[in-house]
């Protein structure tokens, strides 16, 4: 096994839930002669300095987040794709320490294949930002203003795509369009929705 990194401590120190749980996942990834790393205020488990499963935690569950998982096989049917927009990552959710132990070699098997996948230098196929849907209220105010147009062309693509998600999201219009109009000042700045 692995040994347990004292920078991450403080993540099972301060969980007020999912402790048993949490203490169970990090032994198993550390069984499998991972890295424990810190990262995003989590548990992150690394081969050679790519991450390749995460433990966090939420009000109904615990969970196991393989970045990769897109890629893996899952003859067990039991990763979760969080929401639609998600690309690469899978979860693995449990609600209890009973169901991690019955599972644990079905979890060790999962994250031996996600080493092998990044041993393999496998990457997710993304979708390009062109194959996102821009939401028509957001396409009339590009139609309207050529400025806005070309400050939106000239963002990152990741910039793009996260206003595309976030302008698509709610199902009324009238939402919509006061999600655009909140935003196109800092398009035309050239800045992201979180710069």
């Amino acid at each position: 096994m692995n040994k347990m990194n004292p920078k991450v401590d403080f993540f099972f120190n301060k969980a007020q839930k999912w402790q048993e749980e949490f203490e169970k996942l990090r032994t198993i990834a550390l069984d499998c002669a991972l890295t424990e790393e810190l990262k995003w205020g989590c548990p992150c488990y690394t081969l050679q300095k790519s991450n390749i499963v995460l433990m966090h935690g939420f009000k109904e569950y615990c969970a196991y987040l393989f970045f990769k998982g897109a890629l893996l096989k899952d003859p067990n049917g039991i990763l979760i794709q969080q929401t639609e927009n998600v690309q690469s990552a899978r979860q693995i959710r449990f609600t209890s320490v009973r169901e991690i132990v019955g599972m644990e070699p079905i979890l060790k098997a999962y994250i031996h294949e996600a080493i092998e996948v990044e041993k393999a230098g496998l990457k997710v196929k993304f979708k390009e930002t062109s194959e996102f849907t821009i939401p028509e209220e957001f396409q009339k105010k590009l139609n309207e203003n050529p400025a806005l147009k070309t400050a939106f062309e000239a963002l990152t693509p990741g910039r793009q795509r996260a206003y595309s998600l976030y302008f698509s999201a709610p199902k009324q219009s009238k939402t919509r369009e006061s999600r655009v109009g909140k935003y196109v000042q800092k398009i035309l700045d050239g800045r992201g929705m979180n710069d």
